[in-house]
This record gives C-alpha cells, sequence and structure tokens, in this order.
C-alpha cells in the first residue's frame, strides 16, 4: 500500500525545496511586525493574480472597539437579492490583512458569482482573544442587515475563511446560530481551520516541520492570542456544536492542524449537520494563498468552492 501520509506532490516539493533554500526565520524568531511583512512578500511572490471585480472598494463596519476596516467585493456591478459572503483571513489571528487575501476574495466572488466582504479585525497581540471573534461577529451583524454602504439586499450569510480565519468562521457562525442576525448563515465553509487543541493531534507531529506552518510558530500564534483554550470562542469543539448550518470543510494532507478539522467534520457528521469534506492529499497549509507557486492549488480551491456553491444552492 502507499505511504499517502507521506505523500507529497511535485509543485508543492518544489516550493518546499526553494522555501529550504531561501533559509529565512520562522514567525516566532522575528516576531509580530516582520512576521506581517514576511506574509505581504510571500503573497506578492506566490499567490495567483485577482480576478477582475466590477465592485471593489474598502469601507469600514461598526466595531465594539471602533470602525472595522472591510473589503467589499463583487464581480457584478448590480445584482438582485442574493447570499453575501464573509471571508475571515487566516495567519494565526497576529499577521495576515486584507491585501494578502485579496487575489482570494476575487476568485471566491468570480467562482460563486457572490459579494464576498472580507474583515479586517483587530490582531495579536496588540489586542488579544476575543478581539478577533468580537469584530468578526459585529461585521456579520452589520452585513446581514443590509447597509447602505454596500448597496446590496442580503438574504444569507456564507461564512468562510482559513485556519485561525476558519476557527473565527466556526466560532462566528455558532454565535450567529445562539444569537440569530437578520438573516440567516446559510453555510459555513472553513478552509483548514483550528477547531480543538491540535498538539495532541498525530499531524501536528508528523507535520511539525519543514511543511511551511510548523509547530513552533503554532505555539507562538497560540502565546500571542491569550485566548482561554476551554471557551468556546477560542476551542469551538469545547461548546455545543449541535445547532451548527450546513458546512463545507476542507483540509491539507501535509497541514499540522490537518486531524483538527477532520475530528470537527466528524464530529458534525455525528450531530447530524449534513457535511461535504475535502482532503487534498499531498497539499500543505496555505494552498488557497500561494496558487502561483503550487498551481495544483487552484484546482483544489475550485473543488471546494464547487462544493460551496453546491450547498449554497440548495439553500439559499
Amino acid at each position: 500500500m502507499a505511504d499517502t501520509e507521506h505523500y507529497v506532490r511535485d509543485d508543492v516539493r518544489g516550493f518546499l525545496d526553494m522555501l529550504e533554500q531561501m533559509g529565512g526565520k520562522g514567525v516566532e524568531e522575528v516576531g509580530a511586525d516582520e512576521g506581517r511583512a514576511q506574509m505581504r512578500a510571500m503573497s506578492a511572490v506566490a499567490e495567483a493574480e485577482p480576478r477582475a471585480m466590477a465592485v471593489q472598494k474598502d469601507l469600514t463596519c461598526p466595531g465594539p472597539a471602533g470602525p472595522v476596516p472591510i473589503r467589499f467585493y463583487d464581480v457584478k456591478a448590480e445584482r438582485g437579492p442574493s447570499p453575501c459572503v464573509i471571508f475571515i483571513h487566516g495567519g494565526g489571528f497576529v499577521i495576515g490583512d486584507l491585501d494578502v487575501y485579496n487575489a482570494l476574495c476575487t476568485e471566491i466572488s468570480h467562482h460563486l458569482d457572490l459579494p464576498v466582504v472580507s474583515v479586517d479585525y483587530r490582531l495579536a497581540p496588540e489586542n488579544a482573544f476575543p478581539a478577533a471573534p468580537d469584530d468578526c461577529e459585529a461585521v456579520a451583524r452589520w452585513v446581514a442587515s443590509s447597509p447602505d454602504e454596500l448597496e446590496r439586499d442580503i438574504t444569507g450569510l456564507i461564512i468562510t475563511g482559513d485556519s485561525a480565519g476558519g476557527n473565527l468562521t466556526i466560532v462566528t457562525t455558532n454565535q450567529l446560530m445562539r444569537d440569530p442576525a437578520a438573516v440567516p448563515v446559510i453555510v459555513q465553509a472553513p478552509i483548514y481551520p483550528v477547531a480543538s487543541d491540535v498538539s495532541k493531534h498525530k499531524s501536528f507531529s508528523l507535520f511539525a516541520d519543514g511543511f511551511l506552518l510548523t509547530g513552533a510558530a503554532m505555539a507562538w500564534f497560540t502565546d500571542q492570542y491569550k485566548g482561554d483554550a476551554n471557551d468556546p470562542r477560542h476551542t469551538p469543539m469545547v461548546g455545543d456544536c449541535s445547532n451548527t448550518p450546513p458546512t463545507v470543510l476542507c483540509t491539507a494532507g501535509l497541514d499540522p492542524l490537518r486531524d483538527s478539522g477532520r475530528e470537527y467534520a466528524a464530529h458534525l457528521v455525528q450531530l447530524g449537520t449534513e457535511v461535504v469534506f475535502l482532503e487534498f492529499p499531498g497539499m500543505i497549509h496555505g494552498f488557497t494563498t500561494l496558487r502561483k507557486a503550487i498551481p495544483s492549488g487552484q484546482t483544489d480551491l475550485e473543488a471546494f468552492l464547487d462544493a460551496v456553491k453546491l450547498m449554497v444552492e440548495r439553500y439559499r
């Protein structure tokens, strides 16, 4: 039987070899400011070009500690009543921004033919937990109210995001299921999320070094975020997930976070939630914003978005 556990695609291997040759220090060594600059630099060389949008504008939304910056996208200049996608970026709650995730958000709007709102939530360590979930929930509630600034009649929410943003996707969805917004969450779609204590999983030890996201970086991110592991707004699986809407979830086969996504998807299935679970073998964490460097990631992203589109069409 082939060793699928350690199968690495050719384009992934080429990218990882390039990173190894470049050397460089991990985010846990350089700190938040330099880590943010590194992520922007990586995006500039490794991410695909953005899709053309009819509407793309930076706005702000009222938040619990002041205005929250957001970016609004629509592949169409005008549209009738429709759902809206809320996108929550990754980066360990410490790095990542609207620009790093710009191309991905245009891809989502293009592929789903829906408006997208990208959330620039407050980052740790300057703003520790629960600043990020507070901001994301505020934006989701604001978008659900069809604010004049969007010039759209919003009928439902699709909440998605990657990594730390996958965690915030689940947390925000859970908050809106407990205390509904003006329109419902019709689908949640976390991308390689943190849903449980990742340090206890086999994948965390298997892929802790040499696969872009390291165990040392994860430990540092966790320390910067300063969340309470027993709070469901930090670790969703310690709370009640029984009221979760239809879910599309994907993991990467070589990701330290892989088993957390698997565990959460299985948990939802046991609770009776409709789930589409996709795992992309031979792929690393972060691939959705590395599609120029890892071209096969584009095919994986399209498969994930096809599943989201299918689920949205069932429930919109």
